[in-house]
């Protein structure tokens, strides 16, 4: 099996080809290094520094049996400012990468959403058949939700969409303009300097580690039961910004206090995943938040510290 991965230099992207190697499968990954980082990129993938919205794209897409569409423009805040770059990279770039795929004969795409796009529902947990998108970002990526769809029913592309809720781990993208929070707390409480809490810290959000993520990845090659079908990947559980800051702080043993930053109001207050679709086809999340920070903590100290 040969997988090709847009976004391959990323936080998820170079997760999943570890993961895919690990199981004896070809990777080929395509990123700009706009946003990802060379030195992620394990050294089996054959590896093409290219745009998705580049028309030559469907030349690497020889001898492809699956893609994982995971390259966008991800950051919500770089996103509200520019939604010209947003829409050309999310939309249009997932528009090129679906053409290059009927192209090539591709048995199927699985491609990024996000559980932004259930930013203003006001019941939880959320499922997958009601969206609420509000900001720029998640509303370029309910835009992908349709274009798949259409794709599908107009050209018979087989698909999986993949609503990814707060994914953390090794190589999280601790280079944004605005930090996940666990990477950016960790390195600030390493460094012994006091990290940034946007608002109040009474946000909840649904956390999910990567290993678990990629489980559900190797499902979407093996399991026909993903075709053509939209995923909530996410743990089913949630916690305040403030909890995940004190497990942080208790497992440094650091006492340093957090400082309180202008809160986005174009941010979900909350967000927690109904994950009961995947769970049916036999999926499961197995790390519990404190294992999942242990291991964060690991890598940061040995690679980025």
């Amino acid at each position: 099996m040969k997988v090709l991965i847009t976004g391959v230099a990323g936080f998820i992207g170079s997760n999943l080809a570890n993961s895919l190697l690990k199981n004896n499968i070809q990777v080929v990954g395509v990123d700009n290094l706009s946003y990802g980082i060379l030195d992620q990129v394990p050294k089996e993938v054959e590896f093409h520094q290219m745009d998705i919205r580049d028309k030559n794209i469907s030349d690497i897409f020889d001898h492809i049996d699956y893609v994982f569409h995971l390259a966008a423009k991800n950051c919500i805040t770089d996103c509200q400012e520019d939604p010209i770059e947003t829409f050309d990279i999310n939309v249009n770039g997932t528009i090129n990468i679906f053409e290059a795929a009927i192209k090539k004969n591709i048995k199927k795409v699985i491609y990024a959403e996000s559980s932004s796009v259930y930013e203003g529902a006001t019941s939880l947990p959320s499922n997958e058949s009601e969206v609420f998108p509000e900001s720029i970002y998640a509303i370029s990526k309910i835009t992908t939700n349709f274009l798949a769809k259409e794709y599908g029913k107009s050209k018979g592309l087989v698909t999986t969409g993949l609503r990814y809720f707060n994914v953390y781990g090794p190589r999280q993208d601790y280079r944004r303009t605005i930090p996940p929070v666990f990477s950016a707390f960790i390195i600030n409480l390493l460094n012994g300097k006091q990290p940034t809490i946007f608002g109040d810290g009474s946000k909840k959000r649904d956390f999910v580690y990567v290993d678990d993520v990629n489980n559900f990845h190797l499902m979407c090659i093996q399991d026909d039961r993903t075709d053509n079908e939209v995923f909530n990947i996410g743990s089913g559980k949630y916690y305040s910004i403030n909890e995940i800051y004190s497990e942080i702080k208790h497992l440094l043993n650091s006492n340093i206090e957090p400082l309180f930053g202008e809160n986005f109001s174009f941010e979900a207050q909350n967000n927690l995943a109904d994950i009961s679709k995947a769970r049916k086809i036999g999926w499961n999340v197995k790390t519990d938040l404190k294992n999942g920070l242990k291991k964060s903590i690991d890598y940061i100290k040995e690679n980025v510290i």
